[in-house]
């Protein structure tokens, strides 16, 4: 009788379900994790684009999360970068170069990243990049005198440049230097007319004494021996005739390269395939070959743009501000877009 009252209790006992664990809460974009991402996503961009200049972050426009098991996520980024002072080229860290200012019109870098971290480490496995410069209406409209990007094969530009590097090897008794790519160019017409270029250069097999009128046989140093550098110089064409270079070798760093797409760079003659770039373009596209997780080179269709990121993010902020708070209640900040660390372009 007592075991037929006990499993009578037993079955009106409620049962409890379990009860399935929240998932984690969505990453915001200034959160350390994101921000750690975006660190080692930048880091891979540099370190994989062969032109123009190393750029920083700017501002973290998005951020999604796909769990693939235990300590194993996949992390797509949305990334706005500047362009720095230095060049690709440059042994300067990264942490010490320049965010070109505003008025030096500057250069938005737009990329998607994609990147595993597995148990706990982070490697970027995709990123794809693309740049362009600030409006000319916008850059003006703040400062009516600054000069603008010009093109690189403004015919200015050109001479500009070829003039700058023959002064450079004729006033130097050191390696005779070739061009490799024209990186920048602003022209200002008034109140005086001056031409400013920005280029890197390479140190040939020859002295610029050796070089003479034979330059064609000046060849660039073999990659084991191999000394870029970097130029500028001002021209001043009106209202006097006056011309500035300063150029400078970096001395050889192990492991970096230079690769020239087609350029005819022979003589130190300035690039033959510009064809009216106003600004370097950070067109890259790359795949880690060393990636553990397969389809690396997808990007996610349903990634919001940044422009619709931001008008969720003012939505929030104004649906907070229908609903009636305590005084003195601020509402938190969207996870989305996070902090601009320099300025909007």
């Amino acid at each position: 009788m007592k075991a037929l009252v006990a499993l009578i209790l037993l079955v009106q006992l409620p049962v409890h379900k379990a009860v399935p664990a929240a998932p984690p809460a969505p990453l915001g974009c200034d959160d350390p994790e994101s921000e750690a991402a975006a660190e080692v996503a930048v880091s891979y961009i540099n370190g994989h684009s062969h032109h123009g200049y190393k750029f920083a972050l700017n501002r973290i426009e998005n951020i999604r999360v796909l769990p693939q098991g235990l300590n194993n996520d996949i992390i797509f980024l949305e990334l706005d970068l500047l362009e720095t002072t230095c060049h690709i080229l440059s042994p300067t860290p990264l942490a010490n170069c320049t965010v070109r200012s505003f008025t030096q019109h500057a250069v938005e870098g737009d990329c998607d990243v994609k990147l595993q971290k597995l148990d706990g480490k982070l490697s970027v496995l995709a990123s794809k990049c693309h740049s362009h410069a600030d409006s000319r209406e916008d850059v003006l409209q703040l400062c009516p005198d600054c000069p603008l990007l010009a093109s690189w094969n403004d015919t200015e530009v050109l001479t500009t440049v070829t003039a700058a590097l023959n002064d450079h090897n004729s006033k130097t008794a050191d390696a005779y230097l070739r061009l490799l790519e024209i990186g920048r160019a602003n022209i200002q017409y008034e109140p005086a007319h001056i031409v400013y270029v920005e280029f890197a250069v390479a140190a040939t097999n020859c002295s610029a004494a050796e070089a003479g009128d034979n330059v064609e046989a000046c060849q660039l140093l073999p990659d084991d021996q191999s000394n870029f550098g970097f130029c500028t110089a001002t021209k001043v064409v009106r209202p006097s005739q006056d011309l500035r270079v300063d150029c400078q070798l970096y001395g050889h760093q192990p492991g970096v390269s230079y690769s020239q797409p087609g350029q005819d760079t022979s003589a130190g003659l300035v690039p033959s395939v510009v064809q009216g770039f106003i600004n370097h373009n950070l067109k890259l596209s790359h795949n880690n070959p060393v990636a553990s997780e397969s389809s690396s080179s997808e990007f996610p269709t349903s990634m919001l743009s940044a422009k619709s990121v931001a008008k969720r993010a003012v939505a929030a902020v104004a649906q907070h501000d229908k609903v009636p708070h305590p005084v003195g209640f601020v509402p938190p900040p969207p996870p989305c877009p996070g902090k601009i660390r320099h300025f909007k372009i």
